[in-house]
């Protein structure tokens, strides 16, 4: 077996006698207190057959695993047969309980409870974490949304209580139209800047503009610009009532009582009088505040999620209302009857946003290209897409796109984010979890569409973007973490697809970078590279092959001095399943590590966690096996399809840092900056920021210069 596993872990406990026991009876069915070859074999099948039921090219009992094995033999060999003779070479017709616990001993097979304790442990920590500590880690995370939330607040705030005081300051306002008066101007205050981020949200080219800045994105926090806006719209929505409520409820009726109508003379002017109800409501101002409120009560009925989930289309035909509702607000306070016009000024340029933008995309919906759709298991598909001119595609890694499948639906677009991107090809995987993306899944199982062999289908989609800003960040870092989980991963494949497109063509993708945000800023590349972790001439470093300049960390290889960049990935997956998403991709970058000079300008590491537990005995241990089992012909594991081993279990973040640091101070590192880039929870972002804060405090007080900066949403 030619991918052992690592039992070099300080906490590594191998399974118990009582566990190897319990495996043992789990394969005795006939309980005659010996396991045949025969037992263990169907076993083995019966575990295969639950883990992979769909076999894959790197399964055992696949065609394709069959014959390369069979080929390099010589004669007819069945994968899972060979697989148990490597592990049990010398094993007889029949073997007793005590011999067979001696032999599973030598597997080095982690225990079940080791996975268990691991967990547990990480739990404790959490809950006793110092409060200090846990608020300092949550502020971290969280407290920049605070920040940004607190300031729209306050703006509201401030809006509302000005035009408040001016109607409370104003007798003749409240002798004419009474207190309704006041309850309309101040919502109408609160209005303003609530419309102004409420269709500012809706912007996706904006915020692809505003978040290169790296102070606006440290306090606006794009990746929940769709949870923003929908808050925008409960709270303009509920101020936009009570302004109506204000009105209709208050100033109209005390406007129009007979006792009143020489105070709206005063204040209105002799013309105004008398001042009906249908008089008050056929101006300007009301016929076009009541429409304008009905359009947005009809809009938010709309996207309820009821409604969303019954029909995508009614939700997005709805939201075409907002745009006669934005040209009545404007219109509303045009006639000046209380004040000057501000509604018009606080709209127009999200509107104008807003607008472009959903004319651009209508009309992208009929500009279809052909692209190749693949279904890649029961819970995910790809989409591979062709820029129709033949040029490359000038999208970024980290970036998303807005996707049309017309064959699906015409009127929904969806965002994807770019899993990879090489020259004129460019794909996305897409989760399904959905009606839309389902629907996308019966496509591909339609035998009305052209096969294009291997699985691809034809289809037609349209393709609005890119949004987003690049990962921009993670090339301020020569040495860099990053950590993701499940399908929210795609940023990571799209790091490694960057990665491997600069050094095929040749150039060092952190001077490309850093060169061009420096000159868009007008700073020369120097200045630049004096903000790293390291300085760095404007000489563009010797290319590098990725494949060679992999750390195979599997061999324990490490590189004789410290590597120019490192980078680490770690990717946690619920199902070994969800790997193959991205095993080529992984396998391509893993591949030639023979090639590794001693010299290497890229240490590169990947990591892949499998946190499923599997609570039958036999299934735990032959997922280990089946993980470490290679042979020469097929260096692949027999279980995910991957170069490099898997880790089973929860990952313990605290033990992967500590790690980390102590790697740098063996290697003599005393001074460098480390980016620690998280996508996904806020829980583990809270983890993580804790340790980033805790290492950098260690570091200090050894008196070295190691620092460890937490980023979260770094990729968006």
């Amino acid at each position: 077996m030619d991918g052992p596993i690592d039992t070099a872990a300080e906490n590594f406990q191998p399974l118990s006698d009582a566990e190897i026991k319990a495996f043992f009876h789990d394969i005795d069915k006939d309980n005659n207190g010996y396991v045949t070859f025969d037992e263990l074999e169907a076993k083995l099948h019966a575990v295969h057959e639950e883990l992979a039921p769909k076999p894959q090219k790197h399964n055992l009992n696949h065609p394709a695993r069959k014959d390369i094995e069979k080929g390099s033999h010589n004669h007819a060999s069945d994968g899972l047969h060979t697989f148990l003779l490597s592990i049990m070479p010398d094993c007889s017709a029949h073997i007793n309980e005590e011999d067979f616990v001696e032999r599973v001993r030598t597997w080095q097979v982690p225990s079940q409870k080791q996975t268990d304790t691991k967990e547990e442990e990480a739990q404790e920590k959490e809950r006793k974490m110092p409060f200090r500590r846990r608020l300092r880690a949550y502020w971290a995370v969280h407290g920049p949304t605070y920040v940004f939330m607190a300031c729209v607040v306050a703006l509201q705030l401030a809006m509302g209580l000005w035009q408040m005081i001016i109607y409370i300051k104003n007798p003749l306002a409240r002798a004419a139209l009474g207190w309704g008066i006041i309850v309309a101007k101040a919502c109408a205050g609160v209005l303003y800047p609530t419309l102004f981020f409420m269709l500012l949200s809706m912007s996706r080219h904006f915020a692809t503009f505003l978040r290169r800045s790296r102070i606006i994105s440290r306090f606006v926090n794009w990746d929940y610009s769709q949870t923003f806006h929908i808050y925008m719209s409960i709270a303009g929505l509920s101020f936009a009532t009570l302004h109506a409520i204000g009105h209709l409820a208050g100033s109209m009726v005390m406007g129009s009582q007979p006792g009143r109508q020489d105070a709206v003379a005063r204040y209105l002017g002799p013309g105004e009088v008398p001042l009906t109800p249908l008089k008050y409501v056929s101006k300007l101002p009301g016929w076009t505040g009541l429409v304008a409120l009905g359009l947005f009560w009809t809009i938010s009925l709309m996207s309820m999620p009821v409604i969303r989930n019954w029909s995508y289309e009614a939700f997005q035909l709805a939201h075409l209302l907002m745009f006669p509702m934005i040209g009545l607000l404007c219109a509303h306070g045009t006639a000046a009857i209380l004040q000057a016009p501000m509604m018009g000024y606080w709209l127009a340029f999200p509107a104008l946003l807003v607008i472009f933008e959903r004319s651009w995309r209508f009309t992208r919906g009929f500009m279809n290209m052909r692209a190749r759709i693949k279904l890649l298991d029961d819970d995910a598909v790809a989409i591979s897409i062709k820029e129709p001119r033949g040029r490359d595609w000038t999208y970024s890694a980290g970036q998303y796109i807005l996707l049309q499948v017309p064959s699906v639906s015409f009127f929904q677009w969806h965002p994807f984010t770019i899993s990879a991107c090489r020259g004129s090809a460019m794909q996305v995987h897409i989760k399904l979890d959905g009606d839309w993306t389902n629907a996308l899944r019966d496509y591909c199982e339609r035998d009305d569409v052209r096969d294009q062999g291997d699985g691809w289908k034809d289809v037609k989609v349209g393709v609005d973007g890119p949004f987003g800003a690049p990962a921009q960040r993670f090339y301020d870092y020569d040495y860099s973490i990053i950590i993701g989980g499940g399908i929210g991963i795609t940023p990571f494949s799209a790091i490694l697809t960057d990665l491997e497109g600069h050094h095929l063509e040749q150039r060092d993708p952190w001077q490309s970078r850093r060169g061009s945000r420096s000159l868009s800023r007008g700073r020369s590349i120097g200045r630049e590279s004096r903000r790293g972790s390291k300085p760095s001439s404007t000489t563009i470093a010797p290319p590098v092959d990725l494949a060679a300049a992999v750390t195979e960390k599997v061999k324990g290889s490490k590189p004789r001095i410290p590597p120019t960049r490192r980078v680490d990935f770690h990717w946690s997956v619920r199902d070994k399943t969800n790997l193959l998403w991205f095993s080529d991709l992984l396998n391509r970058a893993l591949s030639n590590t023979d090639k590794l000079a001693n010299k290497s300008d890229l240490d590169l590491n990947i990591h892949t966690h499998i946190t499923m537990k599997r609570k039958n005995i036999s299934t735990h241990v032959f997922c280990y096996l089946l993980d470490s089992y290679r042979t020469e012909s097929a260096p692949y594991s027999a279980l995910t399809g991957l170069k490099q081993p898997s880790h089973f279990g929860r990952p313990d973040f605290d033990e992967i840092l500590e790690s980390h640091m102590q790697e740098l101070i063996d290697m003599g590192i005393t001074e460098k900056k480390v980016g620690v880039f998280y996508c996904g929870t806020p829980v583990v972002g809270e983890i993580l920021s804790d340790r980033c804060h805790l290492l950098t405090a260690k570091a200090r007080d050894m008196g070295i210069k190691i620092r460890y900066d937490f980023l979260m949403e770094v990729f968006g």
